[in-house]
Order: structure tokens, then sequence, then C-alpha cells
């Protein structure tokens, strides 16, 4: 009896141990979120950079027509390029953020998907099986080389008079939205707004 007894007191000061544990960690946890910002898309060096106009290409869509990428511009509407592929299960979970982020600055923005390689057949079944046929997707090659996009998912914001304003790899929701807040900021990206403020703030504390 005696045994068990001390057997349940020490059990209890492990539990109690861990607990404390648990807690401390979970502590720090916050005190880490807190302290590390939120990284933006990963702009990538070459093709079209932020501050100049988007290229002015004709691209053929899925649906057998044609589309000038200027359009958008002449029509005083900014557009979000979604670089993707089929293939890609980033890209498929990305797609539901896109469309949303979409509906919710519908008042100035359109969205336009854009791959290449994969056959007519594959992007068109892709299109269906994503229900993005209420968006215009294209298929070029030209258009990807334009803004060097390497890896996927990739995304470029162009504004409503045909500037590029940022353009990055975007793996996450928040990746998608540090476009716009590049935009609402006038920076070409939001790494770089924080290199910015991380450099002004070292030197004021010099």
């Amino acid at each position: 009896m005696e045994t068990l007894l001390v057997s349940n007191v020490v059990l209890w000061i492990l539990v109690i141990a861990l607990a404390v544990i648990v807690f401390a960690l979970t502590r720090q946890i916050g005190v880490l979120h807190e302290r590390v910002a939120p990284a933006g898309a990963l702009t990538l060096s070459g093709g079209v950079k932020a501050g100049e106009s988007a290229p002015d290409l004709e691209l053929a869509t899925v649906s057998g027509g044609r589309l000038r990428l200027k359009s958008f511009a002449e029509r005083g509407r900014g557009v979000l390029v979604f670089f993707l592929s089929p293939t890609c299960p980033l890209c498929k979970m990305l797609v539901p953020v896109v469309t949303r982020i979409a509906r919710e600055e519908k008042d100035w923005l359109d969205l336009l998907f854009a791959s290449d390689g994969a056959t007519l057949a594959e992007h068109q079944a892709y299109v269906a099986e994503r229900s993005l046929d209420s968006f215009p997707y294209v298929v070029s090659q030209e258009l990807g080389m334009a803004f060097q996009v390497g890896k996927l998912p990739y995304a470029a914001l162009i504004d409503e008079a045909g500037v590029l304003v940022a353009k990055g790899l975007v793996n996450t929701r928040e990746h998608l939205e540090s476009l716009l807040e590049a935009r609402r900021l006038g920076v070409a990206s939001i790494n770089e707004f924080m290199r910015a403020a991380a450099q002004n703030e070292s030197e004021v504390k010099v």
C-alpha cells in the first residue's frame, strides 16, 4: 500500500513537471511567432521587374480564343496572373485561395490562370475539374519566359496601368496576399520592405 502511494505521488510530480514544460514551450513559441515577421512571396531575379510595364503578349486560351495581356489595363483593370500546372499539388491547393482573392478584390482586379506544357485536353480537364470556366486560362511558354517563371506556383500582380507591381513564388495564402500588400505599401515586395525597415531601425539605434 505504501509503495502504491509513493508511486502515485511520483507520477503526479511527473505529470505536473510535464505540464510546466509544455506551458513554457507554448509560451516560447508564442514569443517567437511575435518576433518573426511573415515572409512575403520570394522574388527571383530576371524577367519583367516591378515598376516596369508588362509585355503586350497575345495569348492562346484553352477555350480556343485569343487574349492580349494589355487588354486588362486598357479596360482600367488590374490582373493577378497565377502560373500553375495541372500536375502541381500545391497549385491545386492554392486555386481556391486565389479565386477568393479575386472575388474580394473584384472592384479593380481580374484573375488570369497561366500554364505551359501538358496537352490542351489536360488543361481543359483541369479547368472543368476545378470549375475555372469563369476565369481566362491561357497556355503560353512565352508568358512564363517573360516573367522568368522557374518554379510553381508563381504569381505576378499587374496594376490598372499595366505595370508590374510585384511577383514571386507563392507557396501559401500569405505569399499571395503579400503581393496585394506590396501594392498598398508601394514596394516591390514585402521582403524588401521588411529589410529596409530593419536597416532603418538598426541605423536609428546606432
